[in-house]
Order: structure tokens, then sequence, then C-alpha cells
């Protein structure tokens, strides 16, 4: 398991009974993760405390309620990469704090290259990778279905003072953007992905990653350089496991270009406890060196 430990603007307190006590920078936020199914050993201090609460609806959703009136978005940083942070209608906050560990996976790829690095990031949400990609000094095509999200990676790539490396940001159904990738020739050295479960691109285009990423994948290899650095593939799906991950890049990507393969868990500690919370896993692939 990765374990992402490296925060000092983000920190997991504490878990227990289907919540996770969180601080994002100087505030503290209580929402629901379903992993969660051991008990808080004592709710007082920071969980009676916390500053905002994320109330599920019996119907579906959910809504926050707030202790205190919070600044709508505010900033945090994580090793010189800067973010907007804001508590969403459907309990996120634009991060996911444990995919530091590939954020520095991936600056220490795309810097120690000899050579320039074009890069490819999927279903890219707010851009954690993104700006990662472009602190190291990739050229990246950023590609999400969800306009709002390609404005808030802007919004953070210029945050962490980056506005003036080479990005494009493209608001388009992964697949088709892709597939005309291939039609126009255009290549790159390193993919990175982080497909939902379930989803619908902007026109309606439906997405279900047991029926769709073996494919997206295939699909992927063809728009990349004869000599590729790397392929990232990060899952939240429940019932995924890493080795479902490894066997897709066995058949695919290290199929045609060899490489090594390493596939597991993520996960974050709680500082109170110690208990390590799951968050999904990964997938990488990478050129031999």
């Amino acid at each position: 398991m990765l374990i992402t430990k490296d925060w000092k603007d983000y920190e997991l307190i504490d878990t227990g009974d289907g919540e996770k006590l969180e601080r994002w920078g100087k505030y503290i936020l209580r929402r629901p993760d379903p992993q969660i199914i051991w008990p808080i050993r004592e709710e007082s201090g920071l969980w009676k405390k916390a500053d905002a609460v994320y109330h599920r609806s019996s119907k579906g959703g959910g809504q926050w309620s707030f202790k205190k009136k919070l600044p709508q978005r505010w900033e945090i940083s994580y090793k010189g990469l800067f973010f907007f942070v804001e508590p969403t209608g459907f309990k996120h906050t634009g991060i996911f704090p444990e995919q530091a560990v590939n954020w520095d996976w991936i600056i220490e790829k795309i810097s120690s290259s000899p050579r320039k690095i074009n890069v490819l990031n999927l279903f890219a949400y707010t851009g954690g990778a993104t700006v990662a990609a472009a602190y190291a000094g990739a050229s990246v095509c950023h590609v999400d279905a969800a306009k709002g999200m390609v404005k808030w990676a802007k919004e953070n790539l210029a945050l962490s003072g980056l506005s003036d490396r080479p990005v494009r940001f493209i608001v388009d159904d992964v697949i088709k953007f892709v597939k005309r990738e291939q039609r126009r020739g255009n290549k790159y050295d390193a993919v990175i992905m982080d497909p939902p479960s379930y989803g619908r691109g902007p026109r309606g285009e439906l997405w279900k990653i047991e029926d769709s990423l073996f494919m997206f994948v295939e699909e992927c290899l063809k728009v990349l350089s004869p000599k590729p650095l790397f392929f990232l593939i990060n899952s939240y799906t429940t019932g995924f496991s890493p080795t479902v991950m490894s066997n897709i890049l066995k058949m695919t990507v290290q199929k045609k270009y060899k490489g090594t393969i390493t596939c597991g868990e993520v996960g974050i500690p709680a500082t109170k406890t110690g208990v390590i919370l799951p968050c999904g896993i990964y997938g990488r692939w990478e050129a031999k060196g």
C-alpha cells in the first residue's frame, strides 16, 4: 500500500462510524466514508467542534451544515502545488489528498526524464495530476466532461503560478477525444486516468467502468508515442482489486511496450489513532530505465 503522509495543509484526524474527521488548512470538516465500518473510539474534542458536517439524505445526495461561516473556497498547498478547496453538494472538496503519492511519482518520473514529456490526463477532474505534471515541466492535455471541473483545474494551475506552462484544457467525452487524437496523429509519452465507476459525457455518452475500461486502455495505446514513459490508472470502484488493474495493464501496455507494473492500494493514516483509511487502488506501468 502507498501511504500518503507528507501533507502539512491536510490531515486525516480520526475515523469511525462511517465518518472521517479532516483538517483542510485551518478548517475542520466531518464527512461520510462508507469504508469506515469501525466505531469512533471517543466522539469528543474536534469531532464535536467540526466547522462543517456533511449529512447524507435518504433520497440520495446530502448537504453541509456549517457551525460557523466559512469562505466559499480557500487555498491549501502540497510541496509547491496549490489548490482551491470547496465543500461541494456531493460531499467532495475538489481534492483527493491521497493522490499526493501519485503526484510525487509523476513529478519524479517527468523531472528525471532527459526529454520533454507530453502528458494526457483523462477524467482529469480539478487537475491535481495536471498541476503536478506541469510543475515537473511536462506539456499536458487535460480532458474532463464537466465544464465546471475544467474551470476549477485552470484556477488551480494559475494558483500554483503555472499559467504560462503548455497546458490544454478540453471539455469533452474522453473516449471521443482519444479517437479524434488518433485520427489527428497526436501522440503522448504518458497517460493518466481516474475513471469513475459510472458517468456520462457532455452529450449523454455512457461510461460503465466494468464495460469500458479495458477497451479504453486499448484505445489509449494508439495515442502513445513509440517510447512512452508511464501509464497510470487510479480507481475508487468498490470491488476492483489491484490484481484487476495489473491484469489490464499486462494485457495492454506491457504486452506492447514491455516495462514494469506495480499495483496496490492507496491509504492515509489517521493522526489520532494510526488507523489507515484505504482510499482506492492504483496501477502503474513504467518503461524500463
